[in-house]
């Protein structure tokens, strides 16, 4: 088989440079990596455009999403034979019928409602931003507050729309491993929920890492690297 390729898929009000410290990491255990630049358009578009690019690499691939992304990499994995396994970092794992809104809503402990903006958009909708005052503390907590500043400046947006749809059929976490690492301080989708996700979807492995905030890959980029890795090494064996 050929060696597997990571697919990073960064969620809302973020941006692929959010994965470097990961890349970084699994480039020096030989790992090949891709961060790919979520549209966070629409839930079934940017899934699409996820199933392209990894249609393009023509290797097997382990699927890694952040946030929103937990949601694009469960519906752009489904019935796709080049994935072979998925990675959860702070990420929704839903079902079919649920929204990342309704999930980030329920169990107790999100602040984000109170911290985004909207902005109405020419063709119809609304696309979200994070107040770029509020950033740092609801997003990134645990980042350096330069580094933190520099992702409230460099943040994408998301429409309504994507966090308002569910995705299609059977989730792919039904049929293909699956690995969870979150933190206990994220204010953005509670703990207890990245927990519950985790657990129902029965993953290989789940970790939650004490005192980290929403950006674990810019946070805590060895743990995620780490459980990364650990996919991969299932993956090859």
């Amino acid at each position: 088989m050929s060696e597997p390729i990571v697919v990073l898929v960064h969620g809302a009000f973020a941006e692929s440079a959010g994965w470097n410290g990961v890349v970084e990491r699994l480039a020096a255990e030989g790992v090949t990596a891709t961060a790919v630049a979520n549209p966070l358009r629409s839930l079934h578009g940017d899934a699409q455009y996820l199933r392209d690019v990894v249609a393009s690499l023509g290797a097997p691939v382990i699927l890694v999403g952040h946030s929103y992304g937990g949601q694009v990499i469960t519906e752009a994995a489904a019935d796709n034979p080049a994935v072979r396994a998925l990675v959860y970092v702070s990420a929704f794992a839903p079902e079919a019928g649920e929204t990342a809104l309704g999930l980030s809503g329920k169990f107790p402990g999100s602040t984000l409602g109170d911290a985004v903006v909207a902005r109405p958009l020419s063709g119809g909708g609304n696309e979200l931003s994070i107040d770029v005052a509020k950033f740092p503390a609801q997003f990134a907590a645990d980042v350096d507050p330069a580094v933190a500043a520099l992702m409230a400046a460099t943040q994408r947006p998301v429409t309504e729309l994507a966090l308002t749809a569910s995705i299609s059929g059977v989730p792919a976490w039904r049929t293909l491993p699956s690995w969870f690492v979150w933190g206990d301080a994220d204010k953005n989708i509670p703990a207890e929920a990245l927990r519950f996700m985790g657990e129902r979807a029965g993953g290989v492995e789940l970790t939650e890492v004490a005192g980290a905030g929403h950006a674990l890959p810019v946070s805590e980029p060895g743990a995620v690297a780490e459980t990364i890795l650990r996919a991969v090494g299932a993956v090859r064996s």
